[in-house]
């Protein structure tokens, strides 16, 4: 499996993470923005998902809780600014369980198509400070993507063997 190359600029209020996969762009897209795929891949794997909102389409909203095992919740929301299949979304993504508020961040996805029905996603998160960049970075979250994405190269892999 290919690993995420994430690129981190010293100072600036954004980070970049880039994954490949062997799998169409219009269905790493689904995977996106189906909500049956899309908590089957999201999040590392010893988190258990519950979708409470989830409208992809452009200003739709979502909202999911993560559970460990010892019943700790990680809640997160955002609202999706623009959803243009199969080519990008763009919104927000807020984690609830900071103790002050307003550390949202804006999120872009594109999905670009590569040869041999591979697509390359381009990830950029845009912090309202480097501070914030900078925690998130140091929470483990790079971990925690390339656990997702890993788990999202499985998905698309089971998928097209059915196909």
């Amino acid at each position: 499996m290919t690993k995420s190359k994430l690129v981190a600029e010293p100072g600036k209020q954004e980070f970049v993470i880039t994954r490949e996969f062997d799998a169409p762009r219009e269905l790493v897209f689904k995977a996106f923005i189906d909500p049956e795929l899309y908590k089957q891949w999201l999040g590392p794997r010893e988190l258990t998902m519950n979708l409470e909102t989830f409208e992809p389409r452009t200003g739709g909203s979502w909202r999911y809780i993560q559970k460990d095992e010892d019943g700790n919740e990680f809640t997160f929301h955002g609202v999706n600014h623009e959803v243009l299949a199969p080519e990008r979304i763009i919104g927000t993504f807020e984690f609830e369980g900071l103790p002050e508020k307003g550390h949202v961040i804006l999120g872009t996805e594109r999905f670009e198509e590569l040869p041999g029905n591979r697509t390359k996603l381009i990830s950029q998160s845009v912090f309202q400070s480097v501070e914030d960049r900078d925690g998130m970075l140091q929470s483990g979250m790079e971990e925690g993507v390339n656990d997702s994405y890993d788990r999202l190269d499985e998905l698309l892999e089971k998928i097209q063997s059915r196909i």
